[in-house]
């Protein structure tokens, strides 16, 4: 039975969240692009949105490159750099480490700002504080890996969840046995990550897909005009 609730969820559920995720976010972009946005409330409690924003998101950038990095290159690329597995495992706590106390700090403070300010909260929708309660807690979950990391630093427990991700971007069959022994944590860690790339597409997470790339080759100047001077050159060219 465990064999089979093990497939069903890092076998099976993957390429659920995987399609939902796919569909789901071209479906909304076409259906519904006026709410492609990430609902800003920064008029209100701005400091505290400012601080815990930053630390959030430049934590959570570091950790999602980490393990896109880390997870998906081959195996064989690692051993042909001559990194071996124990270094590749410290690296990832490392590093991890920092950034998850980072965003964790940063998402604290946004879920204390989304729940208990009565004017945030009230302009806050049921997703949105979803997101958030799920991003925490995805982190903590994140954070407690390491006590456990820390036990194998050889690097073997890194390199089964390498072999997980790798095998289900893959189609290999058997995937999900190469987490079969992994610790609840992890499991629970793994599980809550898809989770979230399943209701990626139903929530204000969407907006991640927006980032401005275009501004980093606009031109290196803005022409600004008061209001006055573009009425004027309004009433000056009224065809335009």
């Amino acid at each position: 039975m465990s064999s089979y609730i093990n497939s069903l969820l890092f076998g099976v559920y993957p390429y659920v969240a995987l399609v939902v995720l796919i569909l789901g976010t071209i479906i909304r972009y076409d259906r519904e692009p006026y709410s492609w946005r990430s609902g800003s409330s920064q008029l209100l409690r701005r400091k505290q949105l400012v601080w815990g924003s930053v630390l959030f998101h430049v934590g959570v950038i570091i950790i999602f490159f980490g393990h896109l990095v880390g997870l998906l290159t081959p195996i064989q690329i690692f051993d042909a750099l001559g990194i071996s597995h124990g270094a590749k495992q410290i690296l990832a706590i490392v590093a991890g480490g920092v950034a998850g106390l980072m965003a964790i700090v940063g998402a604290t403070m946004l879920v204390h700002r989304r729940l208990f300010d009565a004017r945030v909260r009230a302009t806050s929708s049921t997703s949105d504080t979803m997101i958030i309660i799920l991003l925490w807690l995805q982190l903590v979950l994140g954070l407690a890996t390491i006590p456990i990391s820390l036990q194998h630093l050889d690097g073997h427990e890194m390199v089964k969840f390498m072999s997980w991700a790798q095998g289900i971007f893959t189609f290999n069959t058997d995937a999900a046995s190469c987490v079969a022994d992994a610790s609840i944590i992890f499991k629970l860690h793994l599980f809550l990550g898809l989770t979230i790339l399943l209701v990626f597409p139903f929530t204000r997470l969407v907006h991640m897909l927006s980032v401005p790339l275009r501004y980093f080759w606009r031109p290196g100047y803005q022409v600004v005009r008061t209001k006055r001077s573009a009425r004027s050159a309004a009433m000056r060219n009224p065809a335009k």
